[in-house]
């Protein structure tokens, strides 16, 4: 089965373009009286399913000072409905950051999550601070902000991004002058964990198990990091580096879509009906040449930089090959492909991302270094390089950390499960390499032989699923890091 749309379009707007319109890094942990219980009643109309009961937690928005001010986190439970087989709770994340997690145990149960594994847990979801129902934040970004979307501009030339540097700039003073500015040091991957510990101790369990994908890897190796003695079954999906969503990883789209790009061009040449080229190479050819059309004369609105980041987009699954060659085809003729279905609340979306992502590591901060990383990506990696390596409101973010860049770590039990798709755009495999050195012995890795964003339990690769789900309803992994072929 395919990664389900509620999934797919929601992670790939947040980070691309939209329709123009460590123990070590941890402070000294703080005991702090938390509510028993979570009171559970109807979900938001939104999110409302069969089965999803929603809750609210209080938590406090700095954990040095744990009597001080506090912040609202929204919780959502699909309860197991086999308490013979219940084994505790399984924490989720939709990855982001900045997206939704509260309907996210409904989606999981959609998209196909085994029975057995139900039946194991209460799936839990929540939206991360900041994010949805849970004390949002803001940008106040303007309509034409959102539908610049996440990604900068494609850069040709230092001068270009020098004037992206202005228009980072503004959304950087935007953040600071917001109703909600006092969140920004607060907003963190380090400080999404600790909630999340809140949440375990205010479910009464002394240990909790995790499924997160894209960044939700990254915050269940935060959490394992930080807590390694409450994780019991820990499963990290399609993963960054062991910075998380740093300038490294934010450069790595890139070469997540030269990676993942073949599979489309062999997808459109052996289907002569889209008229994109009669060979792999001819439809990359045909890329470039969209990519610059565009560039000197856009379409109603959409240039260069929307279509390279639209074909980025929709190569996280395989479901969306058909449409993207589609798209190609009207924007060959001169016709807009049909719109991106909207997101909501995109402004909550990319504003909190851009709160998590700018606070959680050190990003350069002059526009020289800027302008070296894009001349060297456009060459190495020219179909999104320029783009990518471009400047950020992260250059400018008005507010230092409050404390260190968390760092992944390998001190504690051996109970993490890593799966990886060999080309995804998104999170390369280069990133989750790194991820499962950094986690040394405490992880074993899956990886699949197929493209695409999210391996479990979207994808349809029964080798990679049975791996998965047999570590979460029994805690047996492989022996050793595995390779699942390619399936038909």
């Amino acid at each position: 089965m395919h990664r389900s749309l509620a999934l797919a379009l929601a992670a790939t707007a947040v980070v691309t373009t939209a329709v123009p319109a460590a123990a070590a890094a941890t402070p000294t942990t703080v005991t702090v009286t938390v509510p028993e219980t979570v009171e559970w009643g109807p979900c938001p109309e939104e999110v409302t399913t069969p089965r999803l009961e929603c809750g609210t937690l209080d938590v406090p928005l700095d954990y040095r000072d744990p009597d001080g001010r506090q912040i609202e986190i929204a919780v959502s439970r699909l309860a197991s409905e086999n308490p013979s087989r219940r084994r505790g709770v399984l924490l989720t994340n939709p990855g982001g950051p900045g997206l939704p997690g509260l309907g996210y145990p409904a989606v999981l149960a959609w998209a196909g999550l085994p029975q057995e594994v139900l039946d194991s847990y209460d799936v839990i979801g929540f939206d991360t601070r900041g994010v949805g129902h849970s004390t949002p934040v803001t940008c106040d970004l303007t309509p034409e902000q959102q539908g610049r979307g996440a990604i900068p501009g494609y850069a040709d030339t230092a001068a270009d991004v020098t004037r992206e540097a202005a228009y980072a700039r503004t959304v950087a003073e935007q953040c600071a002058a917001s109703s909600t500015a006092w969140m920004l040091p607060h907003t963190t991957t380090a400080n999404n964990a600790r909630d999340m510990d809140r949440i375990r101790a205010a479910l009464g369990e002394r240990r909790v198990s995790f499924l997160g994908g894209s960044y939700g890897s990254y915050l269940g190796a935060a959490y394992a990091t930080m807590f390694p003695e409450r994780g019991d079954r820990i499963v990290l999906d399609s993963n960054p580096g062991p910075g998380g969503y740093d300038v490294t990883t934010m450069r790595r789209f890139a070469q997540g879509l030269e990676e993942r790009f073949p599979d489309f061009a062999a997808f459109a040449a052996a289907r002569p009906e889209y008229g994109l080229g009669s060979t792999p190479e001819q439809v990359t050819a045909t890329f470039h040449e969209l990519a610059e059309r565009l560039d000197e004369e856009p379409v109603d609105g959409i240039d260069g930089t929307w279509f390279r980041g639209y074909t980025f987009d929709r190569l996280y699954t395989d479901a969306l090959m058909p449409e993207l060659a589609e798209g190609w085809r009207a924007l060959d003729a001169g016709q807009a492909p049909p719109p991106l279905p909207p997101m909501p609340n995109m402004e909550n979306v990319m504003s909190a991302r851009l709160h998590v992502i700018c606070a959680d590591s050190r990003w350069p901060d002059t526009v020289r270094e800027y302008q070296r990383n894009v001349a060297h990506d456009r060459q190495r990696y020219p179909m999104l390089g320029g783009s990518s390596a471009n400047i950020g409101p992260c250059a400018f973010w008005p507010t230092e950390g409050i404390e260190p860049p968390l760092e992944i770590g390998d001190r504690g039990p051996s109970n993490v499960l890593m799966a990886q798709n060999e080309r995804d755009p998104g999170t390369p495999l280069v990133g989750a390499r790194e991820m499962r050195r950094a986690l040394g012995d405490r992880a074993r890795m899956v990886t699949v032989d197929q493209g695409g964003h999210g391996v479990y339990p979207f994808g349809a690769n029964t080798c990679a699923n049975d791996t998965v789900t047999t570590f979460l309803t029994t805690g047996q992994r492989p022996a050793r890091d595995l390779a699942c072929p390619a399936e038909p």
